[in-house]
């Protein structure tokens, strides 16, 4: 009788989680970056985090912004291929890549994700910056609209300059708009009703309104800027997610993994 050799408990965990015991696809996202020591321990929490919240499988797309340089700021951590389908980021104008996440210039800068509002549901869908710095701009933090219309649009202006308000649509026909205070931290738009549109900032519920959704873009989402608007927005952005609608409960539980993550990382606000 052959008897097999015993696996230890260490051993077992690196089989089953990845090499150095990370969550598989953690461990992808690591690998295609190159980032090590904290970059990667943060990383991994931060999947683990969001899949025992049981919102990893609405993500379609989230960028942790690690790694300090372009190479390794623009992969996505759902899907780490190097390819315009797995939606990676690729990145136009004099845009700046640090520890802190990615500074985009409010005059060229911008960002392609590749990903559409369409790719989700029109009645469930979600997007999500993590924002370093309180700036008042008439430029979008990340959007996608046609031409010269926002009909239909799905974008976040968070703080115009005149008067300091947001304008917010979600595969919608109207710009709700409310006066901003402080923008720092995870600025939170989601949909999960075709009468559900909601805008939170950190922990703190900005609106909830019951506007109907309308139809849904298949231009995909820059950040920085909408996709065919002219309206560049500066800003330090240290995450972003994009996918289905999430409740206030996985709102918050969205905030809580983004905010030890950040924190980790020595760049929460």
């Amino acid at each position: 009788m052959i008897i097999g050799k015993a696996i230890s408990p260490f051993a077992l965990r690196k089989k089953i989680n990845g090499d150095g015991g990370n969550d598989p696809d953690a461990q992808l996202f690591i690998t295609a970056t190159g980032i090590s020591g904290t970059n990667a321990t943060a990383t991994n929490q931060l999947v683990l985090d969001l899949k025992s919240a049981n919102i990893w499988t609405k993500m379609k797309a989230v960028y942790p912004f690690v790694g300090g340089t372009a190479s390794s700021q623009k992969y996505n951590l759902k899907d780490a291929r190097d390819l315009d389908a797995a939606y990676r980021l690729t990145f136009f104008g004099g845009g700046t890549f640090s520890s802190s996440g990615y500074q985009s210039n409010g005059t060229n800068a911008y960002v392609d994700t590749f990903l559409a509002p369409n790719i989700m549901a029109l009645n469930s869908i979600h997007g999500s910056v993590y924002l370093q710095q309180d700036n008042a701009a008439n430029g979008a933090a990340f959007g996608s609209e046609v031409a010269s219309t926002f009909a239909n649009g799905f974008y976040l202006f968070p703080k115009q300059t005149t008067p300091f308000n947001c304008s917010v649509r979600i595969n919608d026909n109207t710009s709700q708009n409310t006066i901003m205070g402080n923008i720092k931290g995870l600025n939170l738009i989601t949909r999960t009703a075709s009468n559900v549109k909601k805008y939170k900032l950190n922990t703190t519920n900005i609106f909830s309104v019951t506007t109907v959704s309308s139809a849904a873009h298949t231009e995909s989402i820059h950040i920085a800027k909408t996709r065919n608007n002219s309206g560049y927005y500066s800003n330090l952005y240290s995450f972003a997610s994009f996918g289905d609608g999430l409740t206030d409960a996985e709102a918050l539980a969205l905030y809580n993994a983004v905010q030890l993550f950040n924190t980790t990382l020595g760049r929460q606000v």
